[in-house]
């Protein structure tokens, strides 16, 4: 079992810098696969960004890539994601996601293959 919380998530202008974190309980944390997701007004969870257990695997939903750039601290069970050059469209609610992998080098950019989740942070960029 693993729970996740999120932080780091307000208002920022457009060009502006965030930078989210999700901090995991749970002792296996170094077994998982992380995922960054979010969800806007009106629209249907998406996909944003993936790493796999040691961090060495990173994978970016192309509307983010370039500006985004997800990692982890297994030593200290957190997930950040950094976020540079905030457009409007970014406005959303972002949510942190966990699956077991068994330290293999997979992640997954399909919300449906995610077992936790955590309760999400808003983000607002302001044009």
């Amino acid at each position: 079992q693993v729970q996740l919380v999120e932080s780091g998530g307000g208002l920022v202008q457009a060009g502006g810098s965030l930078r989210l974190s999700c901090a995991a309980s749970g002792r296996t944390f170094s077994s998982y696969a992380m995922g960054w997701f979010r969800q806007a007004p009106g629209k249907e969870r998406e996909f944003v960004a993936t790493v796999n257990w040691s961090g060495g695997n990173t994978y970016y939903a192309h509307s983010v890539k370039g500006r985004f750039t997800i990692s982890r601290d297994n030593a200290k069970n957190t997930v950040d994601l950094q976020m540079n050059s905030l457009k409007p469209e970014d406005t959303a609610v972002y949510y942190c996601a966990a699956v077991s992998t068994g330290y293999l080098s997979t992640y997954y950019a399909d919300r449906r293959k995610y077992d936790y989740w955590g309760q999400g942070t808003q983000v607002t960029v302001s044009s």
